[in-house]
């Protein structure tokens, strides 16, 4: 039998990837033939043709964020989420397969009734997650460039005309600055296509203007996109003015409509709120730093999944207030998983089968480059010793990282970050908390796993 796939993932790093390697695995075994084209950050790869489509006898779409999918008109598609694909390829072959819960794919038009239907790909969040996708390549870039001019000094970029001067105003001065109006725009097309770009991005650049931030941005995008909705489905025009509509009456409106509601009725709320977040992280002490760690624990459950990516975008959002500890905790929430698996499959090699301890070796090299998702193998294959010890590690590192003061520059890096000067505040305390929260991973994980092998021997 002969299978497509499309694989992508909210940030196009991790997921998209695994997925793909194990629809790939899972077909060889199952002698299956699959090509499978990958949306990742780099964009489209092995990208399927019309006529690999038409030939399929099975259409898989493991995708967190919404796609083009105007090349399956007609077409009956399986659609889950990209975790799926990782953890269950065999149940998604026969799925697909069998017609089971496949959606059938409508031809995508002008009418703005298909454009509605067209629009929904798991609610907000998604919608959300879709923009902060476009936006990250600014955030890394950005904070990576930001933190090389702090190499020259930390306050060398105040030189004008000095390379650092020059690192600094590409780094904060652009790409920073692009941020909040790209993900805003992004997140409006996710829901309205490329018709609620432009409001979106409008409102996203009024967000930062007005001093509302990230939040603000968040809000300008969604608003953005469901009053393009709204505009696309109640004004009628003729077909021979559809191209009017388009190219004119509704992005005057839908940018009108939005930049007023920002400057004039939810602009100033939104500051007031974002300001009072920023207060309260820049207060954080004892109890509330023991809380909000143990918040990015038990939201890391997924290993790099939609709640993951909560804590990850929340310290993004801390990121553009100028707060650096949100994100430094978040990286260390985030690295501790797969190195506690890693570290309890060398402490203790005869607990793990010959396979296992070599996706031991790989998530040592993920979890030091800040990809969660190197822990999942272990979580498919043992939920139940794996997640908790996984929750724990995260839980006890971000704390350590609050107490210590841990603040990162740059959103992505993991490890790799101490090599450039000044990336890291206090990176004795970063290097701390990756060791206490991988040392809880693995004790936690350990012991679990000889509870169950005590539980199984009676």
């Amino acid at each position: 039998m002969k299978f497509v796939a499309v694989t992508a993932c909210t940030t196009g790093i991790a997921h998209t990837y695994m997925a793909a390697e194990s629809l790939e695995m899972k077909a060889k075994e199952l002698n299956y033939d699959i090509k499978v084209e990958t949306q990742g950050t780099s964009g489209p790869e092995n990208i399927l043709s019309q006529q690999d489509i038409d030939e399929a006898d099975g259409i898989i779409l493991a995708v967190d964020k919404k796609i083009d999918e105007t090349r399956f008109a007609g077409k009956k598609v399986l659609r889950i989420p990209a975790s799926h694909a990782i953890k269950e390829p065999e149940k998604c072959f026969a799925e697909a397969r069998d017609n089971k819960v496949t959606v059938l794919v409508k031809a995508v038009n002008e009418d703005e009734d298909d454009l509605m239907a067209n629009v929904q790909l798991g609610g907000i969040l998604q919608h959300v997650m879709s923009g902060v996708s476009y936006m990250l390549p600014l955030v890394v870039a950005g904070g990576i460039l930001i933190a090389l001019s702090f190499a020259f000094g930390i306050y060398s970029f105040k030189e004008e005309g000095s390379i650092a001067w020059g690192l600094y105003t590409v780094g904060a001065g652009s790409a920073f600055a692009l941020m909040v109006p790209v993900m805003a725009g992004f997140i409006a097309q996710s829901i309205a296509n490329k018709a609620g770009f432009a409001a979106g991005i409008v409102g996203g650049m009024l967000a930062n203007t007005i001093g509302a931030g990230f939040l603000g941005g968040i809000v300008a995008g969604l608003l953005a996109g469901y009053v393009v909705l709204l505009l696309n489905k109640y004004i009628k025009l003729p077909k021979t003015l559809q191209g009017l509509k388009a190219i004119v009456i509704v992005p005057l409106l839908s940018v009108s409509i939005v930049g007023l509601l920002m400057l004039f009725v939810i602009g100033a709320p939104i500051q007031f709120v974002t300001v009072k977040v920023t207060e309260m992280l820049t207060s954080l002490s004892g109890g509330s730093i023991i809380v909000l760690g143990l918040v990015y624990g038990l939201l890391y459950f997924d290993l790099g999944g939609p709640f993951s990516k909560i804590i990850y975008t929340f310290g993004v959002g801390a990121l553009s207030a100028g707060l650096f500890v949100p994100m430094g905790a978040a990286m260390v929430c985030g690295m501790v998983p797969p190195l506690g698996i890693a570290l309890a499959t060398f402490l203790r090699p005869k607990e793990w089968s010959k396979q296992e301890k070599e996706s031991g070796k790989a998530a040592l090299v993920l979890g030091l480059s800040f990809i969660t998702e190197g822990a999942i193998p272990f979580a498919a294959s043992n939920p139940f010793a794996t997640i908790p010890a996984c929750m724990a590690g995260s839980a006890v590192g971000s704390i350590v990282a609050f107490l210590l003061n841990v603040g990162i520059q740059a959103p992505h890096g993991g490890f790799f970050l101490t090599m450039i000067p000044n990336a890291i505040t206090n990176v004795g305390g970063f290097l701390l908390a990756i060791i206490a929260g991988t040392l809880t991973t693995c004790i936690v994980l350990l012991a679990l796993k000889s509870f169950q092998k005590s539980r199984l021997a009676k």
